[in-house]
């Protein structure tokens, strides 16, 4: 049986070339004038998935990975 990609995670995590994983920074969506100018713009083009998600992510994405 073929196993399928968990369509969440295809939608909130990008897989570069070298096979870097990156997500966006949370809390930048609404809510934003009660929030620094220092934190909104921090790290506008996303996180690097590390650690222990990163092997949560590859078994969820068994065909991108």
């Amino acid at each position: 049986m073929k196993s399928k990609s968990h369509s969440g995670v295809k939608k909130r995590v990008k897989v570069k070339g070298k096979g870097t994983m990156m997500t966006c920074k949370s809390c930048k969506k609404h809510l934003l004038s009660d929030k620094s100018k220092r934190g909104k713009k921090a790290s506008p083009f996303g996180l690097h998935v590390i650690g222990k998600k990163k092997q949560d992510v590859k078994r969820m994405l068994p065909g991108l990975v």
